[in-house]
């Protein structure tokens, strides 16, 4: 008779104890697809850091790495092409037909689900946009496979799986997410979460056509006009080469102006951690974060911010981070490259003046270069 001491107890099973059992139907989905996102006539930027990240995973696997553009027959579908090539792509497969001038549901996400199943990626890749996030859904729906949303690192385990790494519970903690029964793997990155690979001119190389089996007459969406977002207060902070933000330290929302005005003194956009939007002390296009905007920039200043994981993996890929926070053991200073243990509310100002006086606006404008 057994014993609770004698009773070997169950261990959950994790990644190592599932079976991959890949149904035979998938057994010849090969190569890594990049879905090369067109705005208004050009290639928005996250697709070529995609690019850039599917060549690892291409070479990984020994397979190739293809682009694939949507849109309507001339130049722009060209030119996408032919940056999809000096990008690292060894092919790209194109659907060129009037219904994919604009972006729409339905004609894209049967554009792209009949390339699927005609050509046979293991692996689909898009960028975490308004676009890609709709266009991701709806394709893995259709195809009933997986999808990893707003990833924040992507690799190859042993056995060839994509392992999709985001973060999750609020963004408390990190998860690696693996479709193993199932083709295409599909995942989702944000912009400027993964590095700009380095633009190569090079000749294009092999295309290849697919017709849409839509005509307009099919698709019940129809497009009356494009009224542009003339907000000019907009931030730009994905794409800015120094940024400075203030988090709840620094105590009350009028102490943001110290944020801003340090800001001004070196030309750099400015933002927030995520409890200041939740508080109204923000808009939310300034956050910084998972939840908010990932940035890249050359310099970032961070004030008043204790350096959650929330927010870490927003601003992991800057390439100098400086933390001002009166808490020496605030998680900020395990990944700053230089910490400053003081009141950002007194030394805010001390910068900003010092920067005014050595700066004339001609080096503020070089600051990051």
């Amino acid at each position: 008779m057994s014993t609770a001491s004698q009773t070997t107890p169950r261990i959950a099973p994790g990644r190592a104890g599932v079976k991959k059992e890949l149904p035979d139907r998938f057994k010849d989905y090969r190569h890594v697809w990049v879905f090369l996102e067109l705005e208004r006539g050009s290639v928005h930027p996250v697709s070529f850091e995609l690019l850039g990240e599917g060549r690892k995973l291409a070479d990984k696997l020994e397979v190739q790495l293809a682009g694939v553009v949507l849109g309507p027959p001339g130049e722009m579908v060209e030119d996408a092409v032919a940056e999809a090539f000096a990008y690292g792509a060894d092919l790209v497969y194109i659907v060129d037909a009037p219904p994919l001038a604009d972006y729409r549901n339905e004609p894209f996400a049967k554009a792209l689900t009949d390339l699927v199943n005609t050509h046979k990626p293991e692996i689909l890749l898009l960028g975490a946009t308004t676009l890609g996030r709709d266009l991701a859904g709806s394709v893995a729906t259709t195809l009933q496979t997986g999808l990893t949303a707003d990833c924040t690192e992507l690799d190859v385990d042993s056995d060839g799986s994509l392992a999709a790494t985001r973060p999750t519970f609020g963004g408390s903690l990190l998860c690696t997410i693996y479709t193993l029964n199932y083709r295409p793997q599909m995942a989702t990155v944000r912009p400027r979460v993964m590095p700009m690979p380095q633009r190569v001119d090079k000749p294009v190389g092999r295309v290849m056509r697919h017709k849409l089996s839509l005509v307009e007459d099919d698709i019940v969406t129809k497009v009356l006009g494009f009224l542009p977002d003339n907000q000019s207060a907009m931030a730009n902070l994905a794409y800015a080469d120094v940024v400075v933000a203030g988090g709840l330290g620094l105590g009350a929302a009028e102490n943001l102006q110290l944020v801003k005005n340090l800001a001004r003194a070196i030309g750099a956009e400015h933002g927030c951690s995520r409890p200041l939007v939740q508080k109204g002390w923000m808009p939310a296009d300034r956050q910084i974060g998972q939840t908010g905007k990932t940035i890249r920039p050359k310099l970032y200043i961070a004030a008043g911010i204790s350096g959650a994981i929330q927010h870490r993996v927003g601003v992991e890929g800057a390439d100098l981070i400086v933390a001002i926070n009166t808490d020496p053991n605030a998680p900020i200073f395990e990944f700053a490259h230089l910490g400053i243990v003081t009141d950002a509310i007194r030394f805010l100002p001390a910068l900003t003046e010092a920067f005014t006086r050595r700066l004339s606006p001609h080096s503020r404008d070089k600051l990051a270069s």
